[in-house]
């Protein structure tokens, strides 16, 4: 009853009640997007395709572009692309911060600086956008090895995936795909300005949540109802220690020194850094899983020999393969501290301290204060990183010693949404609490 209480919390709070409605609104607006087929391209033959593929427990190489666009990729929707350039665009901007000085100055100027970055990144997922949608023309174009990575599939007797191809065509098609991509992103941001915030990631969280329902029925189909039960045991079992590491942090304290100005004593306070640990949530998995898709999407233009080697190891059924894992599992924890190192900089914060006039108990300020800072932060990065990998391998190495083939993405999808749900719970939550009412973490 006292959760039901908090839940009509949410709705006694008429500025907050408007917030929740609109968002509800742009998801609906999202999910219908993508599910308008764009025009010229046979739709019935690319679902022969797909079908065939799921049958033969393939999941392809877009298998992750299909899960973050929720199925609009395989629909060959408007918002065939889905969120992924703006996520491509994101972390591109974020790794060019630390070898471009005007970047990192920007980064520095605060608001003003960040609505600088902002602007670029939508550059940038426009022109990845016209990119990725003029090869994808291409791909559709060249038939069905191309489309899924791996040949075998056929088409029905005279069908093809873009009947009378021309340029024209090929134009319209990448203007509408472009076209999706930057409505997209204009909706994630209408949910962060208008919404109850973190529009991109509430557009994640609907497409993988949106995915779930197909994918366990493929795993349904693929195993005995015991086995199913047992997966859906090991997926309650990752969402509560999801829940429960996300929620774990290092505090590090910091004393501020009195001071006099005037007749009045400032300072003397004490607070603490939060230092997550799984510091670099979930972007060392969608890192890795993008860096191997990368092989799988050359193989269709590389010579026979590295071909076979990749369509062996890293592409459709293969992808359960153990190399695939062990690749998997390396790429994600270098990308943990890789990423880490670059959202936190012992350095920068060393200096924000010391000009604040604190300091850490049983530290000296300066170079003392960086090190200790980067010591403690490269010891709670291993924890994070050896749950990140666990979290994502769970469910392949289930699947490869039950032989089960689709659902690839599982332990991405599921630490996607559970982090997403609680960003979203404490954004409500702290603007429940403003109005004196008890929120959900309470």
């Amino acid at each position: 009853m006292a959760g039901l209480a908090r839940l009509q919390n949410m709705f006694r709070v008429a500025d907050l009640r408007k917030k929740i409605f609109f968002t509800i609104f742009i998801i609906f607006i999202f999910r219908l997007g993508s599910h308008i087929p764009v025009p010229y391209v046979d739709f019935k033959s690319v679902k022969s395709i797909v079908d065939q593929a799921n049958q033969g427990g393939h999941g392809g190489v877009f298998g992750l572009l299909d899960v973050f666009s929720g199925g609009a990729l395989t629909a060959v929707s408007v918002f065939f692309l889905g969120i992924m350039p703006y996520i491509t665009a994101s972390i591109i901007m974020q790794l060019l911060g630390v070898v471009i000085p005007k970047l990192e100055e920007w980064q520095n100027e605060g608001q003003t600086g960040q609505k600088k970055i902002t602007q670029w990144t939508r550059y940038l997922t426009v022109a990845l956008a016209l990119m990725q949608s003029t090869a994808f023309v291409f791909v559709l174009k060249s038939g069905t090895g191309g489309l899924l990575g791996q040949s075998g599939y056929t088409l029905p007797a005279g069908k093809v995936l873009i009947p009378n191809f021309t340029a024209f065509k090929a134009i319209m098609i990448v203007v509408t795909w472009t076209a999706g991509t930057a409505l997209v992103m204009w909706l994630g941001e209408l949910i962060t300005q208008r919404g109850i915030g973190n529009g991109m990631s509430i557009l994640i969280f609907t497409s993988v949540v949106s995915r779930m329902p197909s994918q366990g029925d493929l795993v349904l189909r693929q195993s005995h109802v015991f086995k199913f039960v047992v997966i859906l045991g090991i997926a309650v079992l990752m969402i509560l220690a999801i829940v429960f590491v996300e929620s774990g942090q290092r505090r590090i304290p910091v004393q501020f020194a009195k001071r006099v100005v005037g007749r009045r004593m400032y300072g003397g306070q004490s607070t603490y850094i939060p230092l997550k640990v799984n510091q670099s949530g979930v972007i060392p998995v969608i890192f890795a899983t993008s860096l191997l898709s990368f092989p799988a999407l050359a193989a269709t233009v590389l010579p026979d020999s590295p071909k076979k080697f990749i369509n062996d190891h890293l592409v459709g059924q293969n992808q359960t393969s153990w190399f695939y894992i062990g690749c998997f599992a390396v790429l994600i924890l270098f990308f943990s501290y890789f990423y880490t190192a670059i959202a936190f900089n012992p350095q920068q914060q060393a200096d924000i301290i010391r000009k604040q006039g604190g300091f850490i108990p049983g530290i000296r300020p300066g170079p003392p204060t960086e090190r200790y800072l980067a010591k403690v932060l490269n010891r709670i990065t291993l924890p994070g990183a050896l749950f990140l990998t666990a979290i994502a391998l769970v469910p392949f190495v289930v699947f490869k010693l039950w032989n089960i083939q689709n659902f690839p993405f599982g332990g991405t999808t599921i630490l996607i949404a559970v982090g997403v749900m609680l960003e979203t719970m404490k954004q409500i939550d702290s603007q429940l609490m403003m109005r004196n009412y008890e929120g959900f973490l309470s």
